[in-house]
């Protein structure tokens, strides 16, 4: 049997960590990322008001408080149940009526919009039954080739283009995705996306001889937002990039993921936790 060995290969971009958005109420989205989409406030780190951070699977969302922000493009999310998905939605739903949020059913998932405008698509996955495996992102029209381009040779990551979308491998199960739109792409506002690069310098050097690097986090982190043509320069799309090296103290760090369906009136002793590569916990 032939095997298409390329379909292995990781790239640099060897871990995917989050997306990260202002939120202006903490309760607000508790009650969409917890409540709603069933996912689990980390319950070590960024625990007080001024931030959250939210567990899904091995990739978080970010939510510091302040002026809301918007991604420009979708969050695609995989979750185990989504009968379970609707049930919850349909629950928080009084609670979120004058806001943004809403929700529908679509060919093969959920589309939720986030208290402020946040587009999550809810899917199902067989290999990340929990976590993020895509963020889609709006640009303009003739960029997604030259988009290809600088992941290739800045990032040294795989990427590919067709059909006015760029596709990027960013970590065993995440792909960045660029696609392009003839609609007026709104300002950008900060929001950015964090990944872990397995040659953490290189890319550094050829970002900072194009004088793309907006900050010097510390040594293991910088950041970056303007993605440009390597071979003229011009700019193509913005969304930053917190950059981290496989040396910072939380790459790979264990996520903790609790199994929704576990309530304290539908209670199963040890079943709390859910388990990423195992049988799809809670009640039956």
């Amino acid at each position: 049997m032939l095997y298409d060995r390329t379909t292995e290969n990781v790239g640099n971009i060897i871990e995917f960590g989050h997306v990260n958005t202002r939120v202006p109420d903490q309760r607000l989205a508790t009650l969409f990322y917890v409540t709603g989409l069933g996912l689990t406030r980390d319950p070590y780190l960024v625990t007080g008001v001024d931030n959250m951070w939210i567990n899904a699977g091995t990739t978080q969302f970010h939510l510091p408080t302040g002026a809301p922000q918007v991604l420009r493009g979708t969050t695609v999310l995989a979750l185990p149940d989504l009968a379970q998905l609707v049930w919850r939605l349909e629950r928080v739903a009084p609670l979120l009526q004058d806001t943004l949020f809403r929700f529908e059913e679509t060919t093969g998932g959920i589309e939720a919009i986030s208290p402020w405008g946040n587009r999550i698509r809810c899917v199902t996955d067989p290999i990340t039954r929990l976590g993020i495996i895509a963020v889609e992102l709006d640009t303009a029209l003739g960029t997604a080739p030259g988009i290809a381009r600088f992941y290739d040779t800045i990032m040294a990551s795989p990427a590919s283009h067709q059909g006015g979308i760029a596709q990027i491998a960013a970590g065993l199960s995440t792909t960045l995705v660029f696609r392009e739109t003839d609609r007026e792409l709104p300002l950008f506002d900060g929001s950015h996306v964090q990944i872990g690069l397995a040659d953490f310098a290189s890319p550094h050097a050829r970002l900072l001889s194009r004088k793309l690097i907006t900050e010097e986090s510390n040594q293991s982190q910088y950041r970056f937002q303007d993605i440009v043509d390597p071979d003229t320069g011009a700019l193509l799309c913005t969304i930053e990039h917190e950059v981290r090296s496989m040396r910072h103290p939380t790459y790979a760090r264990p996520l903790i993921n609790r199994d929704p369906t576990v309530t304290n009136n539908r209670y199963a002793f040890g079943r709390e936790a859910f388990v990423l590569g195992g049988d799809i916990g809670g009640i039956s």
